[in-house]
């Protein structure tokens, strides 16, 4: 007897399903990425056939060669640029809702910086909140919410930190849009341009101490920007 498929278990879309949607979620917020695609794929195209024309003395087989090697050239380039622009066009997304830092330390760190998705310090009256990363470069306090507002919610963690750590350098960085603040897409390379001074077991020692140290705090854990969808507008 035949088994039959069990029909509430949605199917995953295949790869280049993915990869269209994707595709079609950056364009909306970025529109400027088709064009970079197009043209970061063309340009390896263009040199390739021209190499096979100049290098190839009219063999068939090094032009194939030649043109092929151009086509996976571009596909590889413009596969590279639209994973940086999705990303940036996810984080505009969440930008400016509570815990949109805590997705961006989950899901977009590189270089070996250690980021929680929970805040460690948060005013329950206007959602502001402090998140804090370990990595190279020491201990990054990381506020969301205008910097007049999170200056000092910055300044009393920053105390926290030194007094259990009096050697290990504390890096403040403030979210946003105004004068003094970066904004959300960058915070990933911002952590990767403090200057590093701890090794990697200190890193890790550094990180289980704070996290042995921390209370746990009753809110909700922040937005996956991957799985963000647009705000719809109410209809009248």
């Amino acid at each position: 007897m035949a088994r039959t498929k069990d029909s509430s278990t949605p199917k995953e879309p295949g790869r280049l399903k993915q990869m269209w949607q994707v595709f079609q979620m950056t364009r909306r917020y970025d529109p400027n990425a088709q064009w970079l695609m197009l043209l970061v794929f063309l340009a390896p195209v263009i040199v390739g056939l021209g190499l096979a024309l100049w290098l190839s003395e009219g063999n068939g087989f090094t032009i194939a060669l030649w043109i092929v090697a151009g086509v996976l050239a571009g596909l590889l380039l413009a596969l590279i640029i639209l994973g940086r622009r999705a990303e940036r066009a996810a984080y505009a997304q969440i930008d400016g809702q509570p815990g949109a830092v805590g997705a961006v330390l989950r899901s977009g760190l590189r270089g070996g910086w250690i980021g929680n998705e929970m805040p460690v310090a948060v005013n329950g009256k206007t959602q502001d909140a402090v998140y804090r990363a370990v990595g190279r470069g020491g201990v990054a306090l990381i506020s969301e919410g205008p910097q007049t507002r999170t200056q000092r919610m910055l300044d009393d963690e920053k105390r926290k930190v030194a007094r259990v750590l009096p050697n290990v350098p504390i890096t403040l960085i403030a979210v946003g849009h105004d004068e003094g603040e970066i904004e959300l897409h960058r915070l990933p390379a911002a952590l990767r341009k403090i200057k590093r001074s701890l090794t990697k077991p200190e890193v890790l020692a550094v990180s289980n101490r704070l996290t042995s140290l921390q209370t746990a705090l009753p809110i909700p854990k922040g937005i996956d920007p991957m799985k963000a969808r647009p705000q719809r507008g109410k209809m009248r």
